[in-house]
């Protein structure tokens, strides 16, 4: 420091005086601490007391923290043409609504070839009604406007709009089919038995003609 006189701040941040700077910095050595200028524009500059490498660490942990709690935005496209059937606009528009559930923008284009480009109209009626299906769920951040053979529009998540959490409800399916198989476990065994039954029948009547065979040997 080429400063003549700072003003020293203790690491509880007590107000220590102004004093030269060589000062200063014996005391920070005889606390075993670090001597930072926190303000070098002040008349005269302001200096603290501190552990610097803990200061930094939790400056890090701070902004890694930060970092986790923040979301990313990013902006995805959905391309369509001016004559897409219905069934397919259905789906892309469902699709719309998941990356807006996820806090992403949507660019929603559609694009124009050849004669379609003479009736761009088709496009904007086509880009219009995706908006009024996602009316009190997106807001309209770009109108549609026309960008070489592209006509786009920029929708994003409306304020205050929470997306449905999926349900599914197994319960009742998942006892018909445990009662399904219970019922075919229980047919499983008399089945068997009935087989049985009659492969060991024919075995009966096979051994009688043997017996009769041996009866004139015996006489």
């Amino acid at each position: 420091m080429r400063t003549r006189e700072v003003r020293l701040i203790d690491e509880n941040g007590e107000m220590m005086g102004v004093m030269p700077p060589m000062r200063a910095l014996d005391i920070a050595r005889d606390r075993n601490l670090d001597l930072v200028e926190v303000s070098p524009h002040a008349m005269p500059p302001v200096c603290k007391l501190m552990d610097y490498g803990r200061y930094k660490y939790e400056q890090a942990k701070k902004e890694n923290e930060a970092r986790k709690n923040q979301k990313t935005v990013t902006l995805k496209e959905i391309r369509m043409r001016p004559r897409t059937d219905d069934h397919d606009v259905e789906v892309k528009t469902r699709k719309i609504q998941e990356f807006l559930a996820d806090g992403d923008k949507v660019k929603v284009s559609v694009q124009f070839r050849g004669p379609d480009m003479r009736h761009p109209d088709i496009g904007r009626k086509l880009l219009d009604g995706i908006a009024e299906e996602l009316k009190g769920i997106a807001t309209i951040e770009r109108s549609p406007a026309m960008e070489g053979r592209l006509m786009s529009m920029i929708v994003s998540r409306a304020p205050g709009w929470e997306p449905q959490k999926k349900t599914v409800s197994v319960g009742k399916n998942k006892s018909a089919q445990v009662a399904e198989e219970a019922t075919d476990t229980a047919d499983e065994p008399q089945t068997a038995n009935a087989t049985v039954a009659q492969t060991q029948e024919p075995v009966a009547q096979t051994q009688e003609p043997a017996a009769q065979t041996q009866e004139p040997q015996q006489q």
